[in-house]
């Protein structure tokens, strides 16, 4: 799967594409869009005057998640194994006609009540016909649950009025999924999907509901890259020279992201999965300066030792160290070993 998301640093702007697996381990970024605007302010008095709809894709900043999509696409080689998945941001008509002439897939949250069918009603009005066809209880915080009401049909969507003749109509399904009741304390969860993926049954719909509860992965990613990396405090003057900077910081966070959840998705793997052997052999000897019983080897009790650098207390019934406590501990290691190899190259 391949979720995209912003981030912006002294005006310039950065989409960046994170590929994951289902489970949520991100492998890697497939692309990355640097983008500045001619315009900030005014922006939306403008949308008053000109009908975003009749704007050609090419001349908008959403054009950015299309090149996201072909570029991860071309770079990653089996598009049909992909599942581009998008918020309410990437509900564009021109994203669902591109996925599907470069052969790829996607699932995007929908805002816009698209006319489908023969063009005589909407999306909306088809779905309220569906009746429930299924209720699926949900974890939403550590002492919360909330049961969904799903809905499902394939629907023929229409493009836009004013680009009905440049582009196809779709057969897309739909997919709602809405908290029965309203809880106290939060909104309720009501999610509106679209996909080109076929759902008919419950468990195809749960599988969607899944992999688009991954998509928040993107925003821990963002969360190491602009408070972690601070990306967003740069003041370099020149695009080019941010646009080098925020590279280098979107593979430093995903490398970062990467260790915290390999971290959960294999705890009895190899260290050397993650570390190199100086870092291990640097662990091991901070681990015995401690006086405390020999750690295991894994590759868990290795990540352990640096979030405990970073503050992570490592309790018995402590949940598995997050991306605040990997961040600062691995500063922590790093100051430690660029010390250690200035005293090993100056000492012997």
């Amino acid at each position: 799967m391949v979720g995209c998301g912003f981030i912006r640093s002294a005006g310039c702007s950065c989409t960046p594409a994170l590929r994951f697996t289902p489970e949520g381990l991100p492998l890697g970024l497939t692309a990355a869009k640097f983008w500045t605007r001619t315009k900030f302010k005014g922006t939306n008095a403008l949308k008053r005057r000109i009908n975003p709809t009749r704007v050609p894709i090419e001349e908008k900043e959403s054009y950015r998640w299309l090149e996201n999509m072909r570029q991860s696409a071309a770079l990653l080689g089996e598009p049909d194994r992909l599942v581009h998945i998008g918020d309410r941001e990437n509900d564009i008509y021109e994203f669902f006609c591109e996925a599907q002439a470069i052969g790829t897939h996607f699932l995007v949250r929908t805002c816009v009540d698209r006319l489908a069918g023969d063009g005589d009603h909407t999306i909306a009005d088809e779905m309220s016909e569906v009746s429930v066809q299924a209720i699926h209880r949900v974890a939403v915080s550590k002492d919360d649950h909330a049961d969904i009401e799903l809905r499902y049909r394939r629907i023929q969507v229409l493009p836009p009025i004013g680009k009905q003749k440049r582009y196809p109509p779709l057969s897309l399904t739909v997919l709602h999924a809405r908290e029965c009741g309203a809880p106290e304390g939060r909104a309720p969860v009501d999610w509106r999907l679209i996909t080109d993926l076929p759902v008919t049954t419950p468990d195809q719909a749960i599988e969607k509901l899944d992999w688009y509860a991954q998509r928040w992965k993107i925003e821990l990613f963002h969360k190491i890259l602009k408070s972690g990396c601070r990306a967003e405090d740069a003041r370099l003057r020149t695009a080019d020279r941010l646009a080098n900077l925020i590279a280098i910081f979107c593979i430093l966070s995903w490398r970062l992201f990467w260790v915290t959840m390999i971290n959960r998705a294999a705890p009895a793997a190899s260290p050397k999965l993650a570390l190199t052997d100086d870092e291990i052999a640097l662990i091991d000897h901070l681990a015995a300066s401690r006086n405390r019983a020999p750690m295991g080897r894994t590759l868990s009790d290795y990540l352990t030792q640096i979030a405990r650098l970073g503050g992570y207390l490592a309790r018995a019934h402590d949940p598995p160290p997050g991306n605040i406590v990997i961040w600062r501990g691995w500063s922590r290691l790093m100051d430690i070993k660029i010390g250690a190899n200035a005293i090993r190259s100056t000492y012997g």
